[in-house]
């Protein structure tokens, strides 16, 4: 019983030791609702009165002192770990939140050195949010999130919801995106926070904006871009296309005008899956120097589990006038030796020949589909006009052909849309009579319905204006395309069996003018690869060979 009684004791004194620790917390801190009654309170009071108890403790029965102090450390985490069904707050947590507070205010507003660089992510979704129906592809990137931080940094996501900002019912229901978006964070073991914005219609662009801009404390700010490729179909509606691919190049202008980092993830459907083991090669192509950071992003890569059974390989990009020998030995200098990095290096030559007839054809198809986007938009904000005739009005027939995108066969040669025109010709003269039979028949207050020669005649024209479209394309778009297919025709033969593929990502485009052919020249340049991630820096994020 004296044994017993002795433990007894100890937990007395272990809770009034505990409360003058709270006591002395409170007062440190300086939390509002700490408001002593003795009038000469002093925190020093309350921690001289838990050194007694603990001494009282440990100068009668040191050991009993500790498996007392173990059986406390043992409940408190017990009901930590269960919860307590009534709350009386927490002092640890209070305790932590000052420390917080502490260390930002000793964080310095202002671009971190090179050497303490880490991928700080921010994840923008914008997608229609469900309770039964779940993108998978908003999964997949969460999961690469976690495998890129390896449950290091800060990640922060946003879903964007669109809705009236003022309604409770969307309030709640972005609430309930939050939950779930936590919920899924733990699943993929990504530590980080989730945020919902709840935007109006048309806001879209101006909330991605002011996200960015604001995105963060102090310091502790997001500096990389984390985005997946969007999914174009053209069995999709318009409007869906143009939701998905207008917000994803919003996201893309905003990033690069806040001078973030942009991580772009093509083909995010083939990514691995937590449970997923890789093995094989992980390809950083090395086309321009970016201060290594596609070498830094892939080394962090490959401290995750699932990456880490793949080995990693440079493929430096060489020009006619380059030594390839000397660009292989520097960079084995640079990166195995002074890096550290464990990779192999190959250079392979970029030749040059005479612009391929295929850089010639998707060229064209751009162009073409360039023109189709600007005609659908002019025609969307177009006001309908109606002709009338007699006071009636009547509904004109839709003609699809007038917007279709006359692609050509990437089988065919630019030879055979040449000569079609001269096959063609004597065709053309047969029908020019039909052609021009049928305008007289269009006169005032009478419905023109085409006819099966009159399409065929409009054929034979798009054939003639083809051939001028390819006489009259912009040099300087021919040989960026040209560029594009030779890139992917090496990344095809090299790594096309690759775990992954690195890339820098080009500059956009400062206005909106040219960013359906920028978008191009990148489906160009990765077409039929499994998976792509782009990298873009800024140029301060710099991989240094000190620690």
């Amino acid at each position: 019983m004296d044994q017993i009684a002795a433990v007894v004791d100890f937990f007395f004194l272990m809770c009034y030791a505990f409360v003058n620790l709270i006591c002395v917390l409170h007062s440190l801190l300086g939390a509002p609702n700490w408001r002593p009654r003795f009038k000469y309170y002093h925190w020093t009071l309350s921690l001289l009165g838990a050194g007694l108890c603990f001494f009282i403790m440990f100068s009668t029965h040191w050991d009993y002192a500790l498996v007392s102090c173990a059986l406390c450390v043992v409940i408190y985490k017990y009901v930590e770990w269960k919860g307590a069904k009534k709350e009386w707050g927490d002092g640890i947590r209070g305790l932590a939140l000052s420390t917080a507070q502490y260390s930002l205010m000793k964080i310095e507003d202002k671009d971190p050195h090179p050497k303490n660089f880490r991928p700080q992510l921010l994840l923008l979704f914008s997608m229609p949010w469900s309770r039964d129906l779940v993108d998978l592809r908003y999964l997949k990137l969460l999961h690469f999130a976690s495998q890129l931080k390896a449950g290091r940094g800060l990640t922060i996501a946003v879903a964007f919801i669109r809705g009236n900002p003022l309604s409770i019912e969307d309030r709640t229901k972005a609430e309930e995106v939050k939950r779930r978006m936590e919920f899924d964070m733990g699943q993929a073991k990504l530590r980080g926070f989730a945020k919902t914005l709840v935007y109006g219609e048309g806001q879209i662009t101006g909330s991605l904006s002011t996200l960015i801009q604001s995105v963060g404390i102090g310091g502790l700010r997001p500096n990389t871009l984390l985005l997946k490729w969007p999914t174009y179909s053209e069995e999709k509606s318009r409007e869906a296309i143009d939701s998905e691919y207008q917000t994803f190049t919003e996201k893309l202008l905003a990033g690069v005008a806040m001078d973030m980092c942009l991580l772009v993830t093509k083909g995010i459907m083939d990514y691995p899956a937590p449970q997923d083991r890789l093995a094989g090669y992980v390809d950083v192509y090395w086309i321009v120097q970016d201060g290594g950071l596609c070498i830094l992003i892939s080394y962090l890569l490959r401290q995750h589990k699932v990456w880490r059974g793949c080995k990693l390989r440079v493929i430096a990009i060489a020009q006619e006038k380059d030594n390839n020998l000397k660009m292989e030995a520097e960079l084995k200098q640079y990166v195995v030796y002074q890096l550290r990095i464990r990779a192999t290096i190959l250079v392979v030559d970029l030749a040059d020949p005479e612009i391929s007839k295929t850089a010639f054809e998707r060229t064209l198809l751009m162009e073409q589909r360039t023109r189709y986007n600007l005609e659908m938009h002019s025609l969307v904000h177009r006001p309908l006009q109606r002709p009338s005739v007699g006071g009636l009005s009547f509904v004109p027939q839709r003609q699809s052909s007038r917007f279709e995108v006359q692609k050509i066969n990437s089988q065919a040669s630019m030879d055979d849309v040449l000569t079609n025109e001269e096959q063609e010709s004597d065709k053309c003269e047969q029908l020019k009579g039909v052609s021009s039979s049928s305008d007289t028949i269009g006169k005032k207050n009478k419905v023109m319905f085409a006819t099966g020669e009159e399409e065929e005649v409009k054929t034979v024209e798009k054939l003639a204006d083809m051939q001028k479209e390819l006489k009259a394309l912009d040099r300087t778009k021919v040989h960026k395309m040209h560029t594009a297919v030779r890139l992917n025709e090496i990344i095809i033969e090299n790594s096309f069996n690759s775990q992954l593929v690195l890339l820098n990502l080009p500059k956009p485009p400062i206005g909106k003018d040219g960013l359906d052919n920028y978008i191009h020249y990148l489906e160009v340049l990765t077409d039929n690869v499994k998976r792509v991630l782009f990298v873009r820096g800024t140029g301060q994020e710099v991989i240094t060979t000190t620690s």
